[in-house]
């Protein structure tokens, strides 16, 4: 397991627009997905265990988030010919197992990844209403390999003041997670540059 870091795409980054299919067949797009107060995208997938360990948690949290006009959406764009269990039959199975009520697609391009500058799984993405990058980095300091509790305070603190028209503190901290598994010759240049934890 390689782990590596958010890129921390630039806060004030608008977000890219995507076409992607979940595992019914039907099609997203960042429209669809958009909610009126907020859109969250994350970047999963099904085997990891960075996003296993915080799965039920992540759901739990987007219920309330969802009820409070922010849309959820997760994209997988691992490789998955050499990870089959990312497979987008695996995903509906995985999403329904996990609780997750927001539209779980695949990126099987990597071109939404490569947009926002995806590293990692999970590598959370959080844009207001007018679509522009307030928050990106970790859910909380919570992962598999420390006993720190989970409590989705990083991401959840910049979900609640985007909801009560608070500033939100510029001096986030990346996401750590396993690698986007890139398909073979399709890892962009940056990612290289990227040091494994």
């Amino acid at each position: 397991m390689v782990s590596v870091n958010s890129t921390m795409l630039e806060l004030g980054s608008h977000a890219v627009d995507f076409s992607l299919s979940d595992p019914h067949g039907k099609v997203w797009s960042f429209g669809d997905v958009a909610g009126p107060r907020g859109t969250l995208v994350a970047f999963v997938c099904n085997h990891c265990p960075y996003v296993r360990h915080l799965a039920t948690s992540i759901a739990t949290a987007t219920a309330d988030w969802i009820e409070a006009g922010i849309g959820v959406v997760a994209i997988n764009s691992n490789d998955t010919d050499k990870y089959p269990d990312d497979a987008p039959d695996k995903m509906a199975a995985q999403a329904a197992e996990w609780g997750w009520r927001f539209p779980y697609v695949s990126d099987s391009d990597q071109s939404v990844a490569k947009a926002y500058r995806a590293a990692c799984t999970p590598d959370f993405y959080l844009f207001d209403a007018d679509q522009v990058l307030v928050y990106r980095g970790r859910f909380d300091d919570s992962t598999p390999r420390n006993d720190r509790p989970i409590t989705g305070a990083d991401l959840g603190g910049a979900v609640t003041a985007l909801l009560g028209g608070a500033s939100i503190a510029a001096d986030q901290l990346p996401s750590i997670g396993c690698n986007i598994k890139w398909r073979s010759g399709n890892e962009p240049e940056w990612f290289s540059l990227l040091r494994p934890r």
